[in-house]
């Protein structure tokens, strides 16, 4: 295949390059409609007890949570003096005439409802309903509602909460992050381009394979619009994974053009070697990133998946950018590649330098170098014993914003979440009443329930509602819905709500980890296998990952959970949990991007083993010549995960940092220090396979 493929690029090159660029430009054309079918939900697990209990009541009961929750703070006045009554009624009425706002409840419409006051007796709820259940309409009301009336109204001070107004002030402000990580990224993404690739031509080769995989990948997300739901932040993996790989890649591809170029080989010999040798290792290491990201399509929830469809698509688009228009564009500009010098040693191939001299003295004292490495892993991964998960709220933005402060005004003064209660409903329940009476009582007593409403009869069915004390994504909440469903309850009965919709999001993740995991230990280890013919190799790149990621996991643990290093990655809230969903979504994309690396330093020191060297001659001049790239890619990625924690929001400071610290200590630690020193230890042990097993290997 590679062979077919180096013959084509090379004797039409200048098709197959204009041929792939008017590819790419039609299914960036295409692939631009997906933008608005892209959706900002996703976070629940639709065949969960919650999804049942919701679609039950808003099809039986017509029932939906308020879109927005307003606090009315009426001051030193007091909620029953008559300046306070008219302007809350002016404000509920002017509510009302909103698009979108099919009705309100307020403290005062509601009969002074005492379940609607704050226990100091001087603020009150209104809730804001809407018939919309799209997170991008509902986002959009919240920002209008608490544009308008956030802040001083005649005798109130308001203050704007609920799902509308947070989601807003989430996706508002990761959007000016992002906006302002990439100013701070790009500039010096290329500036490092031109020192790593050593000349200015060279340095673009990244956003030939970048763009076609952020296009490309625009394209295939549409596709896949078309079938199922596929969430906005697909789009943040496309861009930043596009750009990642294709900085691998053309590092990769450039650095083996060169070399062969410097062996003296015409500019098609050199090509046709680099696409028959770097592209085949482009080609595996592609591989196992795809099926590492996939394991995400396994997860329930669609916001997960929405990051599977992603990679796939964007590992797809930068394989074939790496193995098509690249290399023909190697093929037309020949050696005008290095125009523009910028660094000329990094354009010059040596056999022997710094890195084939540090495997030679880490692989003379492989014990110590190992046990000092297990220790360092073992110091940083230690914090991921208080590690805890929850979802994203209100605290994940800057306590200063709006939204956050709102939601902190709840907690601090009111008994419950009023506007989010636990939903119990009882199909067929009307003839249990008796039954029900008593399994209300029961629930009461459950700690963390602040009080248990009495049943509401619509037809056969019952609806009953129960107060909790604490904010419904967290994991006080998830322990409070399993000890509410642990009690014994009427048949049928179903548990619903903010908070059983987000323990069941919880617990459908945790459910599905282990196939995740599996597929990914499974798959990665037969990719390995088949590329190197060993049975070692792939086990020891496994778990020298699963180590890797292990001491990743304990120093956001540290930092995000214990609260340090705010002086260097900015403030935030410390609420002793992960976000669930971004922290799934690093180890994974971690994890790929470890075995990419490892798939590069593995395919050169086997391309040397095979040539004839000895097992430690080959690591040497293995590592020689590919821990440079590996080095330097990483250092790339790391900038531009790195540019993340400049956001206010925690979610996107943990995606930044994690990415950023995994792929320097994968490229640093475990590339440069362990895979030495273990291959050292294990000698030519290390190319063991059984016999039967080696017709399934691939030829070097």
């Amino acid at each position: 295949m590679f062979n077919a493929i180096a013959h084509f690029v090379v004797r039409r090159r200048k098709s197959a390059l204009f041929g792939f660029i008017a590819l790419v430009i039609t299914a960036g054309a295409v692939g631009s409609m997906a933008f608005s079918r892209l959706d900002s939900g996703g976070y629940s697990d639709p065949k969960s007890e919650s999804s049942r209990a919701y679609k039950y009541l808003t099809d039986n009961f017509d029932v939906k949570d308020p879109i927005v929750v307003l606090i009315l703070d009426s001051g030193k006045k007091g909620l029953a003096d008559p300046e306070v009554i008219a302007s809350a009624a002016k404000l509920e009425a002017e509510i009302k005439k909103l698009k979108n706002v099919s009705g309100t409840l307020s403290y005062w419409t509601a009969g002074q409802a005492p379940t609607l006051r704050s226990t100091d007796g001087k603020a009150a709820f209104l809730f804001v309903y809407s018939p919309t259940t799209d997170f991008a309409k509902a986002g959009k009301l919240g920002k209008i509602i608490q544009d308008r009336f956030d802040g001083k109204y005649g005798a109130l001070t308001v203050y704007a909460s609920g799902g509308g107004v947070i989601t807003h002030a989430i996706n508002s402000k990761i959007s000016k992050d992002l906006a302002l990580a990439e100013t701070i990224a790009i500039p010096l993404t290329f500036v490092l381009l031109a020192f790593v690739f050593g000349a200015l031509v060279a340095s673009v080769m990244p956003l030939v394979v970048g763009i076609s995989a952020i296009l490309g990948g625009f394209f295939l997300i549409y596709i896949f619009t078309l079938f199922t739901d596929v969430s906005i932040y697909a789009l943040n993996l496309i861009t930043g994974l596009g750009l990642g790989l294709g900085i691998d890649y053309a590092l990769l591809i450039v650095n083996r053009f060169r070399e062969e170029l410097n062996l003296g080989k015409s500019v098609e010999e050199a090509v046709f070697t680099t696409v028959t040798t770097a592209g085949k290792t482009v080609f595996y290491s592609g591989l196992t990133v795809l099926v590492t990201l996939s394991s995400m399509i396994l997860f329930p929830l669609s916001f997960l998946k929405s990051f599977g469809y992603a990679g796939i698509s964007v590992v797809i688009l930068s394989v074939a950018g790496a193995l098509i228009p690249l290399p023909a564009i190697l093929a037309i500009l020949g050696r005008k590649v290095d125009k523009g010098v910028v660094r000329k040693s990094a354009i010059e191939h040596k056999e022997d330098g710094r890195w084939a001299t540090t495997a030679r003295m880490v692989m003379r004292r492989p014990v110590s170098v190992v046990l000092v490495s297990l220790i360092i892993l073992g110091v940083l991964a230690a914090p991921i014993k208080g590690m805890a998960f929850a979802q994203v709220d209100a605290r994940v933005l800057p306590a200063s914003d709006r939204a956050a402060i709102a939601s902190q005004v709840i907690t601090d003064r009111f008994t419950g979440q009023e506007g989010s209660p636990i939903e119990i409903v009882i199909p067929g329940g009307a003839s249990k009443l008796t039954e029900i009476a008593s399994y209300s009582a029961a629930l009461s007593k459950v700690s963390g329930i602040v009080r248990v409403n009495p049943p509401q009869v619509i037809g056969k069915d019952v609806r009953v509602t129960a107060i909790q004390s604490m904010s419904s994504r967290t994991t006080l909440a998830e322990k409070l819905v399993h000890d509410l469903r642990d009690v014994p309850s009427p048949k049928g009965t179903m548990i619903g709500g903010a908070a059983a919709d987000f323990t069941d999001s919880q617990d459908g993740i945790a459910n599905t980890l282990p196939w995740a995991l599996g597929w990914i230990a499974i798959s990665v280890f037969i990719l390995i296998f088949i590329f190197t013919g060993s049975i070692i190799l792939p086990i020891k790149a496994v778990i020298l990952n699963v180590m890797s990621l292990g001491a990743t996991l304990g120093v956001l643990t540290w930092v995000f959970i214990e609260g340090h290093m705010k002086w260097l990655i900015g403030d935030f809230t410390t609420t002793g949990t992960l976000d669930t969903g971004t922290t799934i979504l690093v180890a994974v994309v971690v994890f790929g991007l470890s075995m990419d690396y490892e798939i590069f330093l593995l395919s050169r020191i086997r391309e040397e083993h095979v040539a004839g060297k000895s097992n430690t001659e080959s690591v040497a001049i293995g590592l020689q010549k590919s821990a440079r790239i590996i080095t330097a890619a990483a250092m790339l990625l790391a900038v531009v995960f790195a540019s993340f924690v400049t956001s206010g929001v925690t979610s996107i400071k943990l995606l930044g940092l994690g990415v950023a610290v995994a792929v320097l200590l994968d490229a640093t630690l475990i590339r440069a220090l362990l895979v030495p020193a273990l291959m050292r230890l294990f000698g030519e042990r290390n190319w063991w396979a059984p016999k039967a097993l080696k017709r399934f290997t691939l030829t070097h």
